[in-house]
């Protein structure tokens, strides 16, 4: 819903201009308004895309004098008016309808806690005038963004990387960690790091609140444990069914509220169907729908149509199918990078812009399945993780697109450092307060790869097209009972059995037992001619040679035999190089 950044300064004026700046970059995210506000050492910018309160009364940066404070907020709080309620009958007093004002007065009334109190998707800055204190959160599931770089006095925050290069004065050189984060994970670089030394990224689940002296205090408002409850034991599977439907149901109606028109992004797989379907059983009617689809490479189907279509004619949506040929995916290819707010290796990024690109053209507002697989177990290599012994070796072996022998092969030498990935999952691992290999497993790809994959792919690229994107499998009261549902009612059957077994009683069968399928890009997975031509024209650039990032040799194997140097996840090794070469050259790096 909207571009936030902004500049602390622990001596002197905060720079205004840099803040311009940022919001010069942030402006796809709110092409609707834009405001400046700065006291001192502090200027806050935004960018606004109009969903709540349509009114100059929702403009931001919001000011109360009265409560002598700022507030820059990017996201939906979906039970405001509930809050609006609660906080009038305190006293308070409102200038708007916006959830922007409950966010503000919320934390008011109750501090920090407010955070706790909000059901939504959400990253905001406060400024306390008097104080002088500002206090930065973001959600519990990192649906929305948060960055920032401190250099000497000077903290600054952006919605995006990319804006806070915009503001100068960055340390860009390449962090070997990140590198070896983003070389195993399936791009995915956990926060705090980022692929640049001198950017950093806020934690889901995370309240920062900096002095004017300069101290400064990290706070974590909610975790999840995954795992069986005692107080669960007399649940059925007929119990949990009812209670994931109903929790979903519950998910899928709150992330209607908006004062503009709202559609879903409809997959053809069980996801994206079982939202329409609960939408439909709430009355929802001539409800919009979107669909993309791909020209085949190499055997490999690039659309889903003939499930989409089943869903569409059975709720009888207002259903829209863009097909994409092979020319106009290369031609966005370069607008889906730059719209990156880091590197995203998967194909179906250019996917996403492009349908947004589509979207945007009838609603503003969105709902996306993102999300399920990691909550309800649906991934393939979830049930070698069932019983597992050795969860680390399990899960590296199933998941990490490389190991570390294979990246001394790829990498510089200065850039080669421990094995970061693979301490990392046995650090997180042992951390885990869950019990079992496979809800450790769960609960490191929700809490962590989830956010810097999926969850920040659909933000940056609906983002980038000024539509927002709600995502229902994410609301933390969901997660949270999913998350005490038996690990095996969940990856049984190939996985996401127990949402399966739910979404029988609204979903067409031929739906939710069709083969397991991906929003597929083939063109990216199987890299061919002009596409073949784009990535050795990224590779080869002087640019990128002289940054020597990757091993030649290594990068010259993968060109010669693209097919053959394929992920455990089945995707091209040689896109996921020259992707962030691409992205540094977007970016000026």
């Amino acid at each position: 819903m909207c571009g936030i950044c902004g500049e602390i300064s622990l001596g002197g004026a905060a720079d205004a201009g840099a803040v311009r700046a940022m919001m010069a970059v942030l402006s796809p995210r709110g092409p609707d308004a834009s405001g400046i506000h700065g006291q001192g050492a502090v200027v806050f910018g935004h960018c606004r895309l109009k969903i709540i309160d349509l009114s100059e009364a929702g403009q931001q940066p919001m000011v109360d004098p009265e409560l002598g404070l700022t507030v820059v907020f990017n996201g939906c709080i979906y039970n405001y008016k509930d809050l609006r309620a609660e906080l009038e009958g305190k006293g308070y007093r409102f200038f708007s309808t916006s959830d922007t004002e409950v966010v503000l007065k919320s934390y008011h009334a109750w501090g920090k806690d407010c955070v706790k109190r909000f059901l939504g998707m959400f990253a905001f800055a406060v400024h306390e005038r008097d104080s002088g204190r500002v206090v930065l959160a973001r959600d519990r599931l990192g649906i929305k963004p948060l960055y920032y770089a401190e250099k000497g006095k000077r903290f600054r925050f952006a919605s995006s990387l990319p804006a806070l290069l915009a503001a100068g004065d960055v340390d860009t050189s390449i962090d070997g960690e990140a590198l070896h984060h983003y070389m195993s994970w399936h791009a995915g670089v956990p926060a705090p790091l980022t692929i640049l030394k001198g950017i950093r990224k806020i934690h889901p689940a995370t309240i920062l609140t900096l002095e004017p002296d300069g101290t400064r205090k990290k706070e974590t408002y909610w975790s999840l444990v995954i795992g069986p409850r005692d107080d669960d034991r007399g649940m059925s599977e007929a119990d949990w069914r009812e209670a994931v439907l109903d929790s979903l149901g519950q998910a899928v109606a709150r992330r209607q509220i908006a004062d503009v028109p709202t559609g879903v992004l409809l997959s053809g797989g069980l996801d994206s169907s079982v939202i329409v379907a609960l939408l439909a059983r709430n009355g929802q009617k001539g409800l919009k729908t979107f669909s993309v689809g791909f020209d085949a490479v190499n055997g490999v189907e690039g659309d889903e149509f003939k499930y989409s279509d089943i869903i569409a004619e059975e709720f009888e949506t207002d259903h829209a199918k863009l097909v994409v040929d092979g020319s106009k995916t290369l031609e966005a290819l370069p607008l889906a990078i730059h719209a990156m707010a880091e590197p995203q290796m998967s194909h179906d990024a250019v996917a996403f812009l492009l349908l947004s690109q589509e979207v945007a053209k009838h609603v503003k507002v969105i709902q996306s399945g993102q999300g399920a697989d990691e909550v309800f177990g649906g991934y393939h290599w979830y049930p070698k993780l069932m019983g597992s012994t050795d969860p680390v070796a399990d899960y590296a072996r199933a998941y990490h697109d490389r190991d570390h022998a294979e990246m001394r092969e790829a990498l510089a030498p200065d850039l080669i450092g421990a094995d970061y990935s693979r301490d990392y999952l046995a650090r997180f691992f042992g951390d885990s307060k869950s019990a079992s290999a496979i809800d450790k497993t769960l609960e490191l790809d929700q809490q962590i790869m989830l956010v810097d994959d999926p969850v920040k792919r659909v933000d940056n690229m609906t983002m980038a097209c000024g539509l927002e994107a709600r995502v229902p499998f994410l609301d933390h009261e969901l997660v949270e009972l999913a998350a005490r549902i038996p690990a095996e009612l969940k990856v049984r059957n190939g996985g996401k059995y127990i949402l399966k077994e739910a979404a029988r009683q609204v979903v067409p069968a031929a739906v939710i037992d069709r083969p397991k399928g991906y929003f597929p890009v083939p063109a990216l997975k199987h890299i061919r001619g002009p596409f073949m031509d784009f990535v050795r024209d990224v590779l080869d650039k002087p640019v990128a040679r002289e940054r020597g990032l990757f091993n030649r040799a290594y990068v010259d194997k993968l060109l010669a035999d693209p097919d053959g140097t394929l992920t455990p996840k089945g995707n091209s090794k040689l896109w996921q190089v020259a992707l962030l070469e691409a992205w540094l050259q977007s970016h000026g790096v």
